[in-house]
């Protein structure tokens, strides 16, 4: 496979290729050689990741010796036969800029290198949204001069071929470079930078629109029967795609027609409309895709963890989502070699028509997949943001306040400070007559309710499973009590529990408590698996 790398050509370029043209004109053979590559993802302007063992890795002739030579420090390996080596750094504290030359039979300078952290910046289109598009754009941009701060965006692609490289380089974050970048990752970025005093590495691979089975290698979901209805589906496409798959294609997209009419009818948002054959295999849906095409040539680099910002398009697969979700991250963390790095997530904002009343939803059903991951596996934290979302429009601008409560969880739980990360949680209920005691935890300094005294949000059913709106109160520093005058016999009760609920409650932390529900009857997307 042909290793693409974007450099500046040296101004001995010139000389040697003209040398070559005129040897080839004149029969004269030219000797086999095989210069020392590295991937984009190291380049000049890097951050490499400090107080840890950081791989580092290229091509080579087979056999060649390489060797690296970094702050006082040289690791030398040989290239296997399929032309690969790497060597392993040892860790080295925060702090640069550094040297990093690398030699084989020809030499490469990295230049401008630092130490420090490293995070990757993943998801769909809500991390991919840029700090151009975000709230107060103009500010941002002007006062971006972060020099310490190192940006890196990895291109779309949809491939089921592993890249072992892409088209991308590192460059210091400044108001001409910052526009473009992922908002969040930027933010996020720029808070961890402030307040450690360290540099910051920031790697954007996100891709809008993009379905969670696209970020899994594909052998792993095909092993797995809880999605072998979603991989015949896909094995059907793809046989469809090689025969010219129009007729199925129109079939598909005659049924989402139907299925827009009556969503529109419904004033629920319309299903995604089917892409073409050949769209669908190089997309950022099929399995496998994104990790073949953008996530395989980062894995192994040195990191502290990544922020993630997706579950919209896997919102109809909700059940499904509890699963593959978790699977998703845990399959990173085994392929990337470092142990159960940090992973922390943003929920799904508030979307679509606003109610006050509850009702089933597959959006409330996905944030509700996504707060059980962090019971499923060390090392997680969610950041929500029901508070956050636009009702008219799925990308809300406000990236600042995203972006905070995820550095929240990473100042917290990575670097020791001692601030509040975790929104308040459903702990426990309390039944007394027709009224339920609800107890809740990480409540930081207590409860609160914005703008009125009422707690707004809740929802009682009895035996029936029928809802009713209720009425709530704070009564005590971790507790609200809830009622219905239509339900004498509560059994369950549901807060924020609808697309975009109506919900007040928060910590006096500024941290908005997540949406949960004290049932689990099945929801409306218990049987969706494709």
């Amino acid at each position: 496979m042909k290793i693409e790398r974007v450099n500046r050509p040296s101004r001995a370029a010139g000389p040697r290729l003209a040398a070559a043209v005129l040897a080839i004109a004149l029969g004269a053979p030219l000797a086999a050689r095989a210069d020392v590559k590295m991937p984009a993802i190291f380049g000049s302007h890097m951050v490499l990741q400090r107080d840890q063992k950081d791989r580092v890795w290229g091509w080579a002739e087979p056999g060649e010796e390489v060797t690296v030579q970094i702050a006082g420090q040289t690791h030398t390996a040989k290239a296997g036969d399929d032309g690969a080596w790497h060597v392993l750094l040892d860790p080295m504290p925060a702090g640069g800029p550094h040297e990093m030359t690398v030699k084989g039979k020809n030499t490469l300078k990295l230049e401008d290198v630092l130490v420090g952290e490293v995070w990757i910046c993943s998801g769909q289109s809500n991390m991919q949204w840029n700090v151009g598009s975000a709230n107060h754009a103009d500010l941002e941009i002007a006062a971006a001069n972060h020099p310490n701060i190192r940006l890196i965006s990895v291109p779309n692609r949809g491939t089921q071929e592993p890249q072992k490289d892409f088209n991308g380089h590192w460059v210091p974050c400044r108001p001409d470079t910052v526009g473009g970048f992922s908002a969040v990752g930027y933010f996020f970025g720029r808070q961890l930078h402030e307040t450690l005093g360290v540099p910051v590495g920031l790697i954007n691979d996100s891709w809008g629109g993009s379905a969670c089975e696209a970020w899994i290698r594909r052998d792993i979901l095909a092993s797995d029967p809880k999605y072998a209805e979603l991989m015949k589906k896909w094995e059907d496409i793809e046989k469809n795609a090689e025969a010219g798959g129009r007729e199925a294609y129109e079939k598909r997209l005659a049924k989402w027609r139907e299925e827009a009419a009556k969503a529109r009818a419904e004033s629920r948002r319309p299903p995604a409309r089917p892409g073409s054959p050949n769209q669908l295999l190089s997309g950022n849906a099929r399995p496998g895709n994104i990790y073949n095409g953008v996530l395989k040539p980062t894995i192994g680099y040195g990191i502290r963890g990544v922020i993630w910002y997706q579950g919209e398009s896997n919102a109809g697969r909700a059940y499904q989502y509890r699963d593959m979700f978790p699977l998703m991250i845990k399959s990173w963390r085994d392929e990337w070699g470092q142990g159960d790095f940090s992973f922390y997530w943003v929920q799904l904002a508030d979307f679509m028509g606003e109610s006050a009343e509850p009702r089933e939803s597959g959006w409330a059903e996905l944030r509700e997949a996504q707060t059980m991951t962090m019971d499923r596996l060390p090392k997680t934290g969610q950041a929500v943001i029901i508070d956050v979302g636009e009702g008219r429009d799925i990308h809300p601008r406000n990236k600042q306040d995203v972006a905070m409560r995820l550095a929240r969880w990473a100042l917290a739980r990575d670097y020791g400070h001692k601030i509040e990360c975790q929104s308040p949680t459903y702990r426990s209920m309390e039944k007394n007559g027709n009224k339920v005691v609800l107890t809740f935890d990480h409540v930081g300094k207590g409860l609160y309710t914005f703008d009125v005294q009422e707690a707004r949000g809740f929802a009682v059913a009895g035996a029936d499973h029928k809802f009713h709106a209720a009425k709530a109160r704070v009564v005590g520093k971790n507790k609200i009590e809830v009622w219905s005058d239509d339900v004498s016999e509560p059994v369950a009760v549901r807060y924020a529990w609808a697309d975009n609920p109506v919900c007040n409650v928060y910590s006096r932390d500024g941290l908005p408590a997540t949406p949960f529900r004290t049932d689990d009857w099945p929801g409306v997307t218990s049987k969706n698996v494709k």
